[in-house]
């Protein structure tokens, strides 16, 4: 699994790092089950605080996508499989959204006017 996460971007550290697994569990190169690299290794690794991995592990723990336990770590959850659903009905979106010429902007207006 390839994380990756931009110094420079404004968006927070915890949030990139956040999408890249989330990313990952979409493309299916994390499954049910695996674990993910300790926090302190992963924030060694990426040349950033702990406490950023750990905020990121959280978020996706509130999402299901992970389960944290003490001593066991981040474990990907069965909820990464229906990411991969929700993966394919995009791209069936943005396959649509081409053909009828509809800018990203638009796009992604409609999705959040359909998540409300």
């Amino acid at each position: 699994m390839l994380l990756r996460i931009d110094q420079s971007s404004t968006t927070p550290l915890f949030d990139q790092l956040a999408a890249s697994i989330r990313a990952a569990a979409i493309a299916g190169s994390v499954k049910a089950g695996e674990r993910l690299p300790a926090a302190r290794d992963l924030a060694e690794s990426l040349d950033i605080n702990v406490h950023t991995v750990l905020r990121a592990y959280q978020v996706l723990r509130d999402e299901g996508l992970v389960d944290l336990r003490r001593g066991r770590g981040a474990v990907v959850t069965d909820r990464a499989a229906r990411y991969s659903q929700l993966s394919a009905a995009i791209d069936a979106v943005v396959a649509e959204a081409r053909t009828l010429e509809l800018s990203p902007d638009t796009v992604a207006a409609l999705l959040r006017e359909a998540l409300r």
